[in-house]
């Protein structure tokens, strides 16, 4: 079932992967030692099914990727599901190794309202195959050709039997790769530059294993610059402008929100006029996102999170209340509580575990299957 160069191990019939040892728990998270001269690696994470008992094999691989999409259910979970996914925190970005049996899977506006993860995934496929149907068009990628996904919008499709490399990009990371990223996203990177970008990540999944956390910079600076010269569309796509300009637009409203969120007098009307789009025009952008003032509030609310996570920042939670545009202290825990699921005293005294900006040398509190939701949380900038 896999191609010749692939780096993971094969899937067999029963589920199980072949030639892994079972780690410990304790094994599942690998992080940097403390207190020990030398490098230190990069904090990594492993999920791997055939670990866990054949009727909670499948749930679990749902449940880590719960965060990003929605997995249609085998006829027979009870016979197992074979999935192993690696993992790799590189601080702004995050890279997985991930092998997977077929399924198929959906982006759905509801999953985007739970966890508003509008990150890019670059995928490349080392054997099998991945077909996608976006808003505006449907497109099919096989090994050694990288796909742009986008997570703040709606998807579906279907993998078969695969082992892929994902690199996760969050919005913020850097102004020139979301406009080459916002023009490529649900396509192929079919040329030859595309290409090329498919073998710096092979490559890269080969090295991450041994790379220390002193040339954590280097890293990020190198695929940052290998994104802006492989990432733009191809010829084809160039023509298909709907979609990319209503990304551009997306991203002009998320600068915009961003530079007024503590601005009690930011509105829909006020976005409508900044960006000079029709009243109709911003309903459809953000219906993804469940509406306009929905992704207005869930960006203050991030942010006011982060505010209560840091242990340095001592105001009362009333004042972080109000500054994120609440003037009512019970209406902020009400939005907080629907959002994250805990109250902000929670979040305040460090009792609640789902954190959006936990460290990830942290993520050993969390079972295995939630530690991909939080490192993918963690990326918004």
């Amino acid at each position: 079932m896999r191609a010749e160069g692939a780096i993971g191990r094969d899937i067999l019939p029963n589920g199980a992967i072949s030639g892994a040892k079972p780690p410990a728990p304790e094994q599942t998270l690998v992080e940097p030692e403390q207190g020990v001269s030398g490098p230190k690696h990069l904090p990594t994470y492993e999920l791997a099914t055939h670990d866990l008992p054949p009727g909670y094999q499948f749930e679990a691989w749902r449940n880590n990727f719960a965060p990003m999409l929605e997995f249609d259910e085998p006829e027979d979970v009870t016979v197992g599901f074979g999935g192993k996914q690696v993992t790799w925190d590189l601080g702004c970005l995050a890279f997985s190794r991930i092998e997977t049996e077929a399924l198929g899977f959906v982006s759905l506006p509801g999953h985007t309202r739970r966890d508003p993860l509008d990150h890019w995934t670059l995928t490349t496929l080392l054997y099998g195959s991945v077909n996608t149907i976006a808003p505006a068009r449907t497109f099919e990628g096989s090994a050694g050709v990288v796909q742009v996904h986008t997570l703040g919008r709606p998807f579906e499709g279907n993998v078969t039997n695969s082992e892929m490399l994902m690199l996760f990009v969050p919005r913020d990371f850097c102004t020139e790769v979301t406009g080459a990223l916002n023009a490529a996203e649900f396509s192929n990177l079919s040329t030859g530059m595309g290409r090329l970008f498919s073998d710096y990540m092979i490559g890269l999944a080969k090295r991450l294993p041994v790379i220390d956390e002193a040339e954590l910079p280097a890293l990020v600076a190198a695929t940052r610059a290998m994104i802006l010269a492989c990432a733009w569309p191809s010829a084809d796509h160039i023509d298909e402008a709907r979609e990319p300009i209503a990304s551009v637009l997306i991203e002009r409203a998320r600068r915009i929100i961003q530079a007024r969120l503590f601005d009690p007098k930011l509105a829909t009307e006020t976005l409508r006029r900044e960006l000079g789009v029709s009243r109709s025009r911003l309903y459809r952008l953000f219906e993804p996102f469940g509406g306009v003032m929905h992704y207005i509030q869930h960006r203050r609310l991030l942010d006011a999170h982060s505010a209560l996570s840091d242990p340095n920042d001592q105001r009362r939670i009333i004042e972080i209340a109000e500054q994120h545009c609440f003037n009512d202290g019970t209406e902020f825990s009400r939005a907080f509580r629907r959002e994250f699921g805990c109250s902000p005293t929670d979040v305040r005294s460090g009792q609640k575990a789902d954190q959006p900006y936990k460290p990830a040398t942290d993520l050993k509190a969390y079972a295995p299957e939630e530690r991909f939701g939080v490192l993918l949380r963690r990326l918004h900038g």
